[in-house]
This record gives C-alpha cells, sequence and structure tokens, in this order.
C-alpha cells in the first residue's frame, strides 16, 4: 500500500447530493442504444459548465472530454456507458422512468452520473495532474455491435496508455468492490437455427415432416455441447432462449425457429462451438428429412482484466474500503463491450457494490424493480479518483 498523500482526502459537501440528482435525472430520462440524444446533450451542457475540459462528440450519441495537466504522464481513459434498456419500469419511485417501455436497469444512469463527478473533482485539480485523462461517456453498450468498438475506431483512443471502468452491482451488497484478475466476463455470441420441413395435419404426422419434433431433440442435443462434446475445465455456456413455430393446435408448421446464446472466454471454444452446431443441426434435420439454416452472430470479446493495472485498482480500493470489503468476485458469463478498449490498450473493470438487503435492493440486472443503493455512487467515484491519483499525481 502507498503511503503518498491521497489527493482528495475529503470529497467536497456538493458531491453526494449531486451525484444522485444527475443519477435521478438521467433515470428519469432513459434513451435506448444508439438513441441516446438527449442524455449525450445533457452530459456535454454539464461538462462544459467546467473549466479545462476539451469535449468532443466523437459519435451523435456520445460524448469525450479531455483533461490535460502541464506535467508529462501517461494517458489514462476513464469509461461510463449511457444507454437504457427496453423494459418497463415497476418501480414507483418519483424518479422514475418517464418514457413507457425503456429503463434504466443497469445502472448506466449511475455510471454516468459518477464520471461526470470525477470530471468535474479532477478538473478542479489539473494544476496537479501529470499526464492525460479522456472521460469516455460512451453509448450503446448494450446493443450489439456495440459504442465502444465504433469509439475506438473513432480514435478515443489513440495515445491512451490505460483505460479503467466500474459498474454497479446490485447483487454486491453496497460497500463491497469486487476485482477479478484475468478473465471476468464472457464473449456473448447469438445463434439462430431455421429448420424447414413439410407442413401437414396434426393427425397424420407421417405425412408430414416435423419440425417442432426435429428442434425439439435438436434443443436437448445442444446441451451436450458443453457436457460431452467441449474440454470440461473450460467454462462455456450454450442456451436456447427462443423456439417459434405453429400457429394452429391441429397443423404441423413448415419452419421452425430456434435462437440462442453461447457464451465462453477462450478463443478456440469460440471458434469451436459454431461449427458443432452447425454439424450438429444439419445432421439431425437430415435423420427427419429436414433442412436447416444456422446463422452464428459474434458478440463482444470477452473482458481480460491487465494484471498490472488490476493490481494497482485493487490497491487503491483497499485504500479506499479495506481488505475485508474487497473481494475477488466470480467470472461472469455475462457480456460486456468495455472488452473493445482492452483489445487495444491494458484496461480494468470492477464492480461497485450497490445492493441493500436490508432496503429491498435485490433486483437483478435487466429487472424492472432493478434499482441501486444510491450511496454506491460515492464509493465509485472515490475509486475513479484513487486510481487517477496513483497513475496521474505524484
Amino acid at each position: 500500500m502507498s503511503d503518498k498523500q491521497f489527493a482528495f482526502e475529503q470529497l467536497p459537501d456538493w458531491v453526494a447530493d449531486q451525484v444522485i440528482a444527475w443519477r435521478r435525472y438521467l433515470h428519469q430520462n432513459p434513451e435506448l442504444s444508439f438513441q441516446e440524444h438527449e442524455t449525450a446533450a445533457f452530459v456535454e451542457h454539464t461538462l462544459r459548465e467546467w473549466k479545462g475540459l476539451t469535449i468532443s462528440r466523437p459519435t451523435p450519441t456520445s460524448v469525450v472530454a479531455i483533461l490535460k495537466g502541464d506535467q508529462p504522464g501517461p494517458v489514462v481513459a476513464f469509461r461510463a456507458d449511457m444507454d437504457a434498456l427496453p423494459i418497463h419500469e415497476e418501480n414507483v419511485f418519483e424518479f422514475a422512468s418517464k418514457s413507457p417501455g425503456v429503463m434504466h436497469a443497469c445502472g448506466h444512469d449511475g455510471h454516468t452520473a459518477m464520471l461526470l463527478a470525477t470530471a468535474r473533482l479532477l478538473s478542479e485539480k489539473r494544476e496537479s495532474l501529470h499526464g492525460e485523462i479522456r472521460f469516455i461517456f460512451q453509448h450503446a453498450e448494450e446493443l450489439p455491435p456495440g459504442g465502444a468498438i465504433e469509439l475506438v475506431k473513432a480514435g478515443v483512443l489513440d495515445g491512451v496508455d490505460f483505460v479503467f471502468g466500474v459498474h454497479l452491482a446490485s447483487l454486491l451488497p453496497v460497500g463491497q468492490i469486487g476485482i477479478r484478475h484475468g478473465e471476468m466476463m464472457a464473449s456473448p455470441d447469438n445463434f439462430t437455427i431455421v429448420i424447414k420441413g413439410y407442413g401437414g395435419h396434426a393427425g397424420f404426422p407421417h405425412k408430414a415432416v416435423d419440425v417442432i419434433a426435429i428442434g425439439s431433440q435438436l434443443v436437448g442435443h445442444l446441451q451436450h455441447i458443453v457436457s460431452r462434446l467441449t474440454d470440461p475445465l473450460e467454462r462455456l455456456v450454450v442456451s436456447v432462449t427462443q423456439f417459434t413455430a405453429g400457429s394452429s393446435h391441429n397443423v404441423i408448421p413448415d419452419s421452425a425457429t430456434l435462437k440462442g446464446t453461447v457464451r465462453s472466454f477462450k478463443s478456440s471454444v469460440r471458434k469451436e462451438v459454431p461449427d458443432i452446431i452447425r454439424k450438429m443441426s444439419e445432421g439431425i434435420a437430415a435423420v427427419y428429412g429436414a433442412s436447416v439454416e444456422v446463422d452464428f452472430v459474434y458478440g463482444y470479446e470477452p473482458v481480460i482484466n491487465d494484471e498490472w493495472l488490476t493490481n494497482l485498482v485493487k490497491e487503491a480500493a483497499v485504500e479506499l474500503v479495506g481488505s475485508d470489503l474487497v473481494i475477488a468476485t466470480p467470472p461472469s458469463m455475462g457480456g460486456e463491450d468495455f472488452s473493445a478498449y482492452q483489445q487495444r490498450v491494458p484496461g480494468t473493470f470492477v464492480n461497485i457494490g450497490a445492493g441493500n438487503e436490508a432496503e429491498g435492493i435485490v433486483f437483478p440486472h435487466h429487472h424492472p424493480k432493478f434499482t441501486i443503493d444510491e450511496s454506491s455512487l460515492v464509493n465509485g467515484i472515490n475509486l475513479f479518483l484513487r486510481v487517477a491519483d496513483k497513475l496521474l499525481y505524484k
């Protein structure tokens, strides 16, 4: 643990109330991926209130603010995502979503508010800054191909040495910080299988090629990919999440569609599974005289945390909350396009505990009653500041 004096020993009085106000405004006014026009305008307007920031709009719904110190040093990027989800909110807060069917059900409103506060606080310490900070307010984390890869292509990481991001976690108790070395989040890839058979009367199934029967067998066989066809020591999930066929109780349909997802970490597994799905689908369909079309879409890369930067962030977290509250989180089969940044520069992504069982804040991400303990917002800000202090303040 470093004995260097921390540049932000005590946060100003305005921080706690202001970050909550920002979060609640954003929560009331959610926007879907690639549609964050008002959100981006709000972020840009807020950032322009502070001196020392150079602000740009690399895409129509994203914002980047750059803070340069007078002294040379590394270039560090901090990232927050801003998009909401197509979920109708069931919370009855005064600040609940005003947009039917759209909700901040993943904490991105809090991420944006935390990074706004961090940008203001660091801009007030510009004279002590050695290097450069880029505050990335990213669009479209929830919808592939995602906003991160667009921003990388737009050059927001050009010259950057490190990238750091946090995620509020409702299933992690408030006060805790979850850190993972190495493999943290999986690659979320998707598949669609269309089975084409021959429709007919349900009373005469031998006269038809029953795509529902074929699809049902295929669902079962796809589970064997994990249990029998790939290395059991590798982390892998294959889930069928949609099965669509038919429109009547007495008609065997002529087509069925299966959709699902594959989650993995290793590139070798990721390349192997689509071929297995294709061969399995074709083989089972052929037995019954059907045909199939298989479409496999690769999603985000897995989130793999950089060892050196993760150690630095862990040290900052221990200084902030104590070693008992810094936990080693298990790898998650969820996906995150923060990985697009890590493909370019060393990066680390951590979880900020935001759950509170005593207050009923227990619902998982993407649930219509998802929310956070708002005291977690200050914890996230403090961690950003601690990481900045270690990298950019002497």
